[in-house]
């Protein structure tokens, strides 16, 4: 599946517009990791936990768009964007949507 952050594909056409696929991701460390990232906070430094559970959303959020998209049988996702917030101290929501398309060569 082809995914893009614009309103096209390069060299290709979009024969139709399928609709919009989303799909959101929540997710939360565990306390052991909420207690050593607060510490961090207190002296500063690189989040890596919360660093990789952002990453883990974002790639699971993706997945799932691909997966509605090729169930609409669609040839790529255009126009991807992600949005972010916080759900409560230590887990955050991360939403991916686009627009799934066919497209044919040029």
């Amino acid at each position: 599946m082809l995914t893009l952050n614009i309103n096209y594909v390069p060299s290709y056409e979009i024969t139709e517009a399928l609709g919009i696929v989303e799909a959101n991701t929540i997710q939360a460390k565990h306390i052991g990791k909420d207690i050593l990232s607060g510490f961090k906070t207190l002296v500063g430094g690189h989040l890596e936990e919360y660093e990789q559970m952002m990453t883990e959303s974002r790639a699971g959020a993706k997945q799932e768009i691909i997966k509605k998209a090729e169930a609409l049988g669609a040839d790529a996702i255009i126009n991807i964007r992600y949005s972010s917030s916080s759900v409560m101290q230590g887990a955050a929501e991360v939403l991916c949507y686009g627009t799934a398309v066919k497209i044919k060569k040029i």
